[in-house]
């Protein structure tokens, strides 16, 4: 990740929460198959479990499963039987996660620099964090520490998404949500057998949130109104990051 000074973003907090708050990400893999490609990814929902909340130095664990049938998924396993550490990969896999607002920026926002000197291109604003590290995989559907993992992990999972996903709390006349528990336990544990899990230690993470630092405080408010005038729902999302961002750079200088 090409990490400008004006877009990096330092504080693991920030980016913990950035991952919560996106929680699809695009798990890539590279590891030499003989029956599969070199360079492998996926779009799966993750959990990030974090010891202490207000930590700037933890990074956290992944948690998160894939169809047994997805080729990524043959190669996993793979070399989990091949690692000299039961069942962890030797090398790290990439998880990235890309924040939900964003948008092309057209030079028309600029209301300095376009109409000053006319030296402005079009961009895009966005914001990601690239996650690190080594997987355990838990592939073994007879083994108790695999069914004990998978069986926390679709049952967290489910729980986190209705709740936090889809508001269904139970509470202020919301809905309560949907369990595991609230399908066949034979449904259920027939399906367990067709996914594995991977289990992530996060040695890095790595963030940016590109949302027109660089360019002057004017043409930042011209970002700022310009998005908001679109009427539309991520436009405004994107105006308020960018306004959020905006005023950061200045508490900063």
């Amino acid at each position: 990740m090409y990490l400008r000074g004006d877009h990096a973003e330092t504080s693991l907090r920030v980016l913990r929460q950035l991952v919560r708050d996106n929680p699809l990400g695009v798990l890539t893999t590279a590891i030499r198959s003989d029956s599969a490609p070199f360079i492998l990814s996926s779009h799966i929902p993750f959990l990030l479990d974090v010891k202490d909340e207000n930590s700037e130095e933890e990074l956290g664990v992944l948690r998160g499963h894939i169809a047994r049938q997805n080729p990524q998924s043959k190669v996993l396993i793979e070399a989990a039987k091949a690692a000299s550490t039961p069942n962890v990969l030797e090398e790290e896999v990439l998880v990235l996660f890309t924040a939900n607002a964003q948008h092309y920026v057209t030079p028309k926002f600029y209301t300095e620099t376009k109409p000053a000197s006319g030296k402005v291109v079009p961009t895009w604003n966005y914001a990601a964090v690239q996650a690190y590290g080594r997987a355990k995989i838990y592939w073994d559907h007879k083994s108790e520490e695999s069914v004990a993992y998978l069986s926390k992990q679709v049952s967290d999972l489910s729980e986190h998404a209705e709740t936090s996903v889809m508001g269904y709390t139970g509470t202020a006349g919301k809905p309560g949500s949907w369990k595991v528990s609230d399908a066949p336990e034979r449904f259920i544990e027939i399906l367990r057998t067709n996914i594995i899990g991977i289990e992530i230690q996060l040695d890095r993470l790595e963030g940016k949130f590109k949302m027109s630092q660089e360019m002057s405080v004017n043409d930042r408010q011209g970002v700022i109104n310009g998005f908001a005038n679109l009427g539309t729902e991520t436009g405004q999302q994107v105006s308020e990051i960018v306004k959020q961002r905006s005023d950061l750079k200045e508490s900063q200088s």
